[in-house]
């Protein structure tokens, strides 16, 4: 964690209930730029927010958390999951289809090699084919979004990396590359990376320091 995001747990261990406003003039910044560790430390659970009331700490923290350690120590690589992966060749319509049977949020986009060319969302499907007649017969690399244009991660990244980058990118998921030598190429797909990723990280983590406090 940085030395901000620790100050911020102090400050509202101190003052809970405390708003943002408050723990901005704590800190001499202005409210829009804790947004961002605000969000990590609630999504952690480290931090609780109730609408008009301010924040107060939240169920995951404690003084020694070692769910919060794991997301330090754990790499991208260990617990990534398996993307869908779609020829840039097909169609919007084929898309869609591909969307639901894999019951995917997030379809990635391969050229004949195999690697990331693009990455396509259900938000970007529905807006090329609402009001536009024939728009499912569209190759799908009309629509998508291209890399390098991609937030990505390496496997080698932590898993707290992976938080960071989806509230900085406001983003549910994110794909796992791994560069190749040549940099005119795209990257080949090591795997992917979502929230349920990450909260499996820490339920597990959960589950054992409650058997920890058992022994």
């Amino acid at each position: 964690m940085t030395a901000r995001q620790l100050e911020l747990l102090e400050l509202v261990r101190k003052h809970a209930p405390v708003t943002g406003e408050q723990l901005a003039e704590f800190l001499g910044v202005s409210r829009p730029t804790l947004r961002s560790d605000l969000s990590l430390l609630v999504m952690l659970g480290l931090l609780d927010a109730k609408p008009k009331v301010g924040y107060f700490l939240g169920n995951a923290y404690a003084p020694e958390n070692k769910s919060m350690e794991r997301l330090h120590t754990v790499t991208v690589k260990q617990v990534m999951g398996v993307p869908v992966n779609i020829p840039e060749k097909l169609s919007v319509h084929d898309a869609v289809i591909a969307l639901f049977t894999e019951n995917a949020n997030t379809l990635l986009i391969v050229n004949d090699n195999q690697r990331l060319v693009g990455i396509v969302t259900p938000k970007d499907l529905l807006k090329i084919t609402l009001g536009h007649a024939g728009s499912t017969s569209i190759p799908i690399s009309m629509v998508m979004t291209r890399y390098p244009n991609i937030a990505t991660l390496l496997p080698e990244d932590s898993v707290m990396d992976a938080i960071r980058k989806m509230l900085l990118y406001q983003v549910d998921c994110l794909p796992v590359i791994v560069p190749g030598s040549d940099t005119k190429e795209p990257p080949e797909i090591a795997g992917w990376m979502s929230k349920t990723n990450i909260i499996r990280v820490m339920s597990d983590a959960a589950v054992t320091e409650q058997g920890d406090a058992l022994q």
